[in-house]
Parts: C-alpha cells; structure tokens; sequence
C-alpha cells in the first residue's frame, strides 16, 4: 500500500465525478498547452497516461489518429468512457491499469502524456521509464506537475482557508526531491533517457463570481480534502466548512483573477 493515499486509486475513485465537473475546466488550459507543446500529427498515435476524467485525452482525439487513455482509478475510465460515447467519439480508446507497468508494447506511441499524474506515482522513475519505453524514436514527452504552492495565489488562499477552519491543518511544505522542483525534474526525465529536455512554467489566472463558486469549484473534487470530510462528523464538518467559506468570503473579492502555476516537463526519444 503506498504510504502517500493519493498514490491509490481509492481516493480517486470517490471524487471522480466531482473531479470531472469541476476541475476539468481548470486543468483544460494545461492541457491544451501540452498538446501545443508535443505538436502531434493527423497521423499521431498518442497516450493519456493518469488520464483522470480524459480532460486532455478528449481535447486530443480531434487532432490526432487515435489516443490511449489509462488511468488505475475505475471510475474516472467509466466518467471518460460515458463522455465519449456522449460525443460519439471513435478513436479514444480506454483502460484501466497502472502507469507504472503499462501494457503496451515498445515504440508504440508518436506523444506521451501524464497532467498532474505521474507526480503521485509512488515509483516516479518507473512512471518515466515507461513514457519513454512506449514511445517511438522521435516521440515527445510532455509531463505536468504544480509548481510550489508559494507560486500559486490561487492555492495560497484556499490553504489559508483551509487552516482557518481545520484544527491543525498545515499547507503543503516545500518539497525538493519532487517534482515541483525543476531540476529534480530535469533529472528524472534525463535518467529516463529523454533527450532535448525543457522544463516551462506555464501559469493560468481564474475568478469567480463569489466565495462559494470559489469554494465549490475548488473543493468539490480535491481528494485529500473531501477525505479529511469523509473522516469528520457531518456537523463538525458543517461548521468547518462554514468557517472556511466565510474566510473566502472576507479574503476574496468577487471577479478577482488568481494565479496558479504548473511545470511543464517535455523529452524526446532519441532517433
């Protein structure tokens, strides 16, 4: 069992519709980004690895030949699957498995995608080793991750929430071995064997009408926090959350554009 729960898929599952109605929009400029960035062809054959609810794996299918999207949480695939067939989609193709033994063969993919999934990955070199092994000669790697939380107001001020309503809550602390660090991330996609590797921070600004859109757009799919829910009686919980909303309240004004920014890791396979 990984130590850290969002390295499990059960997390994930609880949270996939909620993730999928709301979160997708704000991981859609990503990416839209990484996909500019791989530059993939009519003619490309590309993977959604930790694909979630296919957010990138739906805006690629129009683009490109066909896409794989994996992802080791069952109900996200079922959320992507449903939306596909809502679209009349015919050339995503879905599993469910791990992105750190993917099923599929060597030099079998033109692009190579992880949005804000590898970096849970409890053996990060394998999740890398992989995207590399499945690639074609030539193939493109783009990996996402978040960027440390003091380059996000956006997240600054939902973790000040946080704290204003969680007895002991504590933001997340600067890590260096992860991924949020660019040359830990370099070096993991140069151990890989990627070549031309380019770390780029791409930041993204939204707003919202009120406290509460604010609120429900941000928590409504965030794993960890509706896990510390699912651990808190619901009237404990009521008045956390009540405490939390008035602090957005007091702290956000209405309309006001926030930042937050992600790393974005590209590598080539070499000829």
């Amino acid at each position: 069992m990984p130590e850290n729960p969002l390295a499990a898929p059960g997390a994930w599952d609880q949270v996939a519709e909620s993730y999928d109605d709301v979160v997708s929009e704000m991981m859609r400029p990503f990416a839209l980004r990484a996909l500019e960035l791989s530059e993939p062809t009519r003619r490309s054959r590309v993977i959604d690895v930790a694909t979630g609810p296919g957010v990138l794996a739906l805006l690629a299918a129009p683009r490109v030949a066909e896409v794989v999207a994996v992802d080791f949480s069952e109900a996200m695939i079922r959320r992507l699957r449903g939306a596909i067939m809502q679209a009349g989609i015919g050339n995503v193709l879905t599993g469910v498995g791990d992105g750190q033994r993917l099923r599929y063969a060597t030099n079998t993919f033109d692009a190579a995608f992880s949005m804000f999934g590898l970096m849970f990955f409890p053996d990060r070199a394998r999740g890398f080793a992989e995207l590399y092994r499945v690639l074609r000669p030539g193939g493109t790697a783009v990996v996402s991750s978040w960027a440390p939380i003091t380059d996000s107001p956006l997240m600054t001020l939902l973790f000040e929430a946080f704290q204003a309503g969680i007895p002991g809550f504590s933001a997340p602390q600067p890590n260096p071995d992860s991924l949020e660090n660019p040359n830990v991330f370099e070096k993991e996609l140069l151990a890989a064997g990627f070549t031309e590797v380019t770390l780029r921070p791409h930041a993204e600004s939204f707003s919202y009408d009120s406290a509460e859109q604010m609120w429900d757009k941000l928590t409504r799919g965030s794993a960890p926090l509706q896990a510390t829910r699912r651990r808190t009686d619901k009237a404990t919980w009521a008045a956390q959350q009540q405490v939390m909303i008035d602090y957005l309240r007091e702290h956000y004004v209405p309309g006001t554009p926030l930042s937050t920014t992600a790393w974005l890791g590209t590598g080539r396979v070499p000829r």
